[in-house]
């Protein structure tokens, strides 16, 4: 608005030289007078006065637009550095919360393996571990069982049971991990194995070792195809659960003669074997991440706030920069119609002195 009004007076200023120029042309003729000369710069005078105020306003009115321009970006400069502090320290919070629960969980999984050295000892202590697990169907509901209190306990709000897919199949139970799923299989076949535990000479033992391997293999290879699938929105592995230590111990720690690690062989099919202890620790991880697909949450909408603020503060440099383009322009025409006004009035006083020191040369062609 103001620089609206400071180009409506420029122009005024314009129309009224040219109006006076032409004026002055008239004045000059002949027929003009020594009054009307005067009455001319009696109003040249008037204009002047009424110019030079007009532009002391506008230019006031440019110094307080421009006052109220840098309060406002004062104060939104400071909202920023609020935010910014604020922003900083909440980070700062859940980084350290992070660290601390980091540093949890390492002395956690240090005295779970300390715990598991132990329930190792003794479960090489029991006798017939076939008379627990005889019969398969109630091994399977023991191990879903166990698996789901795990579950409730660590990740009380981020699993769910018995999850079908679309092709039917049902997983024992899945985790969900901010929009991905984490398959995981607590089936698992022992009926080799407690022979292989039964066997009483070395022959028997190498035989009941490969059926148990074929057997593990054959559900390795079961667990890949079936729950693996990443256009349903798995990710690209599965956990294969066992629920005895002693049989993980024997799956994936201890190989035997000649013999491909079971271990190694279920990584590279992207089945990652677990047993009670190992889960646990497994799940303390996804803890972790989901923490930070909280926290990578909460700096997304703190970048987003962070772009807006930067949007508006960009949009006022280019306000702030226009204002001045514009009181530039205006300053610079103001000196050149000062220029062109002194111009005129040297030119108009030398007319003056010229028409009174010689009146007869006012009539040269009569």
């Amino acid at each position: 608005m103001a620089t609206i009004t400071v180009l409506l007076g420029g122009l005024a200023l314009l129309a009224a030289v040219v109006v006076l120029v032409i004026a002055l042309r008239r004045l000059r003729r002949p027929d003009s007078d020594q009054s009307g000369l005067t009455l001319l710069q009696q109003q040249l005078d008037a204009l002047r006065r009424q110019t030079a105020e007009s532009l002391t306003a506008n230019t006031q009115l440019m110094n307080q637009t421009v006052a109220n321009l840098t309060t406002e970006l004062n104060q939104r400069l400071a909202a920023l550095d609020r935010t910014l502090q604020e922003t900083t320290g909440q980070v700062n919070i859940r980084l350290d919360n992070a660290a601390r629960v980091i540093k949890d969980v390492s002395g956690s999984l240090g005295e779970l393996n300390r715990a598991s050295q132990q329930i190792f000892e003794v479960g090489k202590d029991i006798a017939s571990l076939q008379e627990i697990l005889r019969a398969p169907k109630l091994r399977g509901e023991i191990g879903e069982l166990f698996l789901e209190d795990l579950l409730r306990q660590v990740i009380p709000n981020h699993y769910e049971v018995q999850y079908q897919f679309r092709s039917g199949e049902k997983v024992d139970a899945v985790i969900r991990l901010g929009p991905r799923l984490v398959p995981i299989d607590s089936k698992f076949p022992l009926e080799n194995f407690k022979r292989l535990m039964a066997a009483t000479s070395d022959a028997e033992r190498r035989t009941a070792r490969r059926q148990f391997v074929a057997d593990v293999r054959k559900h390795i290879d079961a667990i890949a195809e079936k729950y693996i699938r990443p256009d349903e929105g798995t990710f690209d592995f599965a956990l294969m659960y066992i629920m005895a230590e002693n049989v993980y111990y024997e799956t994936v720690i201890r190989p035997g003669p000649d013999e491909e690690s079971l271990g190694a062989y279920a990584i590279a099919r992207r089945v990652v074997p677990v047993s009670p202890n190992t889960l646990y620790a497994n799940l303390q991880t996804i803890v972790l991440g989901l923490r930070g697909f909280q926290i990578e949450q909460r700096a997304a909408e703190i970048m987003g706030h962070l772009s807006r603020l930067q949007t508006e503060f960009n949009q006022f440099r280019e306000s702030f920069d226009t204002v001045g383009s514009h009181l530039a322009h205006a300053r610079s025409k103001f000196e050149e119609a000062t220029k062109r006004l002194t111009r005129f009035e040297e030119r108009l006083a030398l007319s003056s002195g010229q028409d009174a020191g010689s009146p007869s040369e006012k009539l040269p062609g009569r």
